[in-house]
């Protein structure tokens, strides 16, 4: 219908009317979000969801002939300090044997194995089922083990395995993310209270942004019968997104609302400034949080269920905090009224932007100086990122300050052979002799352990066999990624598979953390591709500017690439371990650019359209567009830095999550929107539009909206006034 308001009007209007059914509607939403995801479970991802490349073909076979190694848990003996006794360990040692063994979750105890050196004793417990069977039974072994520990005060004696390491790991991460929460719920308040100074304007914001987190949880569980779970790992992805967008969105809404009442000395009432601030911030909201969900929706190209569980419930926060800032706020903005203007009320602005127009007027003045300035600065940055070495998370990438993780590291000093290790499946007439002659190739290579004889062990019908060549070094290390590139390389194709039938596949830590790092460089530049697409045309759908879509989406890739260096210059390196408080590993998760890509590109372009869509506003009220740019930067100054510091608030609190794959997507992801929000921003952004003139808004140039009068009303720019002081046309 020609003149008909836009969608987010009419929902403005409707709640602002109905303000007490919006409340309770949104609370029902949350509610039954919540319950209907506690109803349906949360489906967790198979092994199968998780294997990849080569790797993942060594596990198939493995499943298919039932190899697949049990779940095994080791206890360690050791002393503190001194000499082991070795009388007193062999007794501790038989003590955890027959405690054990009275376990339903055991199959068998190995007897106590002495290191070479004598300095540890170690007993290896296997378990039933599978993995994920072994992280419920595991508890049950550790309380016997820590029996055993409180009548042994003398003797130093814990548990390790994959059970107990991703339980310690998963506990420990979980208890960080409510101290995380600790932190950045306060903070966010703070920061808002003094950018409106009202207790009920600070806490409107943070508590819709913890509904739309509550709500998109539930909503998470229901979507992962679709897409599986990966092991929780969406959950500290939707808590950091959903506190950052939720928190901006409301604060773009609740911003605008109370300029359109500045505007009018405090004369237009709240249900006619949510209807204006519903037509530009809740345009701009609702193009921002498509721009996000399209940019999380390119990680499904990934094609592996860790992505594709996060984009899911990002996506899924995302779109519920944008619901919630155009219908249940615009309701309690109305409803509250004057209790939100704070303790000074509402007045006429007077030289609001003026810090920042005068911070603009050397850059309009001198812009192509300050375009190469700018461009100098992030080439500076982002050229680190050419050096950057990517390296998959592993046992001993987790804090020690998990006792498991602690006592794995000790277990591998004493017993190299215990670490990490190559699986070989070899499907062929006579496997197990093929793959001894493999065997007998690595002995007095340093590249493998020597500390114990190779295992193979063969399936019921014969025809495969799997042999566990261990590695003396690290999952990431250079050592163990040379002992995989001579095992695929040379040792097998000399030694085994040589008929047309064999079939032959390396597995394990070292081989699994390679495959998944090529398979993710493999799809990353479809993801790039897919993602800076998506954002062009949802640039271009609300700007109508081809020129300013795709200089959104160089900025978008620039800050990127800032973040991507810096995580270089400060993990590859040990100069800031101290203040950081991590352990270099001398690499950058497989993982964590990627993350950090998808997630700055949705919040750059959060930031690119709510700045331009001032301009934009400027220039259809007849402003020329050079001017246009100071009115908008610095009328959106005050929106945007408040902005970006509680997203910084936000990332930050990550850092004190004591794993270092958080900590580096908390670095990324903080240094890359300060950046956006100081240098592109307001340098290069201002500078380049300063060049461009009029050509920026190339193909259409933004038009002042036709000015209606079927009801006496008249517009002045974007906004119409007078009469009921609705907004009747946006254009």
């Amino acid at each position: 219908m020609p003149g008909r308001d836009p969608i987010t009007v009419r929902a403005a209007r409707w709640c602002a009317t109905h303000p007490w059914r919006a409340v309770v509607g949104w609370l029902v939403f949350v509610v039954l979000c919540i319950g209907a995801g506690t109803a349906a479970g949360t489906n967790k991802g198979k092994f199968e969801d998780f294997w990849v490349g080569e790797a993942g073909r060594a596990e198939a076979m493995a499943a298919h002939s039932g190899l697949t190694p049990p779940p095994v848990e080791q206890v360690l003996i050791t002393v503190p300090r001194g000499t082991l006794d070795q009388a007193a360990a062999q007794e501790v040692a038989r003590e955890i044997g027959r405690r054990m063994r009275e376990l339903p979750a055991v199959v068998s105890v190995a007897g106590p194995q002495r290191a070479r050196g004598g300095e540890a004793l170690r007993v290896a417990v296997t378990l039933r089922g599978d993995k994920e069977t072994a992280k419920k039974d595991v508890e049950a072994l550790l309380k016997q083990t820590e029996a055993v520990q409180s009548a042994h005060k003398d003797l130093r004696i814990e548990q390790t395995g994959s059970a107990s390491i991703s339980n310690g790991v998963n506990d420990k991460q979980g208890k960080d993310l409510q101290r995380t929460e600790m932190i950045s719920l306060p903070v966010t308040f703070v920061i808002l209270f003094v950018v409106f100074g009202a207790v009920l304007a600070a806490a409107i914001p943070v508590l819709l942004a913890l509904s739309a987190f509550a709500g998109a949880v539930g909503l998470y569980g229901l979507a992962s019968w679709v897409f599986p779970d990966a092991g929780g790992a969406a959950l500290s992805a939707i808590f950091m997104l959903g506190m950052a967008v939720g928190v901006d969105y409301s604060l773009f809404y609740l911003k605008r609302a109370r300029e359109e009442r500045e505007r009018g000395g405090g004369t237009i009432s709240h249900a006619a400034a949510v209807e204006l601030a519903a037509a530009t911030s809740g345009r701009a909201v609702v193009d921002s949080g498509l721009a996000v969900a399209l940019a999380l929706g390119g990680l499904y190209l990934m094609d592996d269920v860790i992505f594709s569980s996060i984009a899911t419930g990002t996506i899924l926060v995302t779109l519920v905090a944008v619901a919630g800032s155009l219908t249940v706020l615009p309701a309690l903005l109305t409803k509250l009224g004057r209790r939100m203007d704070g303790r000074r009320g509402i007045r006429r602005r007077s030289g609001q932007g003026r810090v920042w127009t005068a911070l603009l007027r050397p850059v309009m003045r001198r812009p192509l100086a300050t375009l190469l300035v700018g461009i100098a600065a992030t080439a500076a940055l982002a050229v680190p990122a050419l050096n950057m070495t990517l390296g998959t998370e592993g046992k001993e990438t987790f804090p020690d300050s998990v006792p498991a993780v602690a006592a794995y590291d000790r277990l591998t000093a004493a017993y190299p052979s215990e670490g990490a290790a190559h699986l070989v499946l070899l499907k062929s007439a006579d496997p197990a002799t093929e793959l001894r002659r493999l065997a007998e190739r690595t002995k007095g290579d340093r590249l493998f352990a020597q500390d114990r004889e190779p295992e193979v062990t063969t399936s019921k019908d014969g025809h495969t066999a799997l042999l566990r060549l261990a590695v003396p070094y690290t999952q990431n290390s250079d050592e163990a990624s040379r002992s995989l590139r001579r095992l695929r390389g040379e040792l097998i194709p000399a030694t085994v598979g040589r008929t047309a039938a064999a079939e032959v596949a390396v597995s394990g830590e070292i081989a699994g953390g390679v495959d998944y790092a090529e398979h993710q460089e493999g799809r990353l530049l479809w993801v790039i591709a897919f993602v800076s697409l998506a954002t062009l045309v949802i640039m271009f759908l609300a700007f109508r500017s081809l020129v300013l879509a795709l200089f959104g989406v160089l900025l978008n890739l620039a800050a990127v690439m800032v973040s991507w260096g810096v995580l270089t210059l400060v993990f590859q390196g040990t100069w800031a371990e101290g203040p950081l408080g991590f352990d270099s590993v001398g690499f950058v998760g497989s993982r964590t650019p990627l993350m950090v890509f998808a997630i700055l590109v949705g919040l750059s372009t959060d930031y690119q359209i709510f700045v331009v869509s001032r301009i934009r506003e400027a220039v259809r009220r007849g402003v020329p567009t050079r001017q246009a740019v100071v009115d908008g930067i610095a009328g959106s100054a005050s929106v945007v830095t408040s902005a970006a510091v509680i997203m910084v608030s936000v990332f930050i609190s990550f850092l004190f999550i004591d794993r270092i794959e958080m900590k580096q997507i908390a670095v990324g992801l903080t240094v890359a929107v300060l950046f956006d929000a100081v240098v592109l921003r307001a340098l290069i952004l201002p500078s380049a539009l300063a060049l461009l003139g009029e050509r920026s808004w190339w193909p259409v140039r933004p038009v002042r909206p036709v000015r209606p009068d079927a009801e006496g009303r008249r517009v002045a720019g974007d906004r119409a006034v007078g009469g009921d002081q609705r907004l009747t046309n946006t254009g």
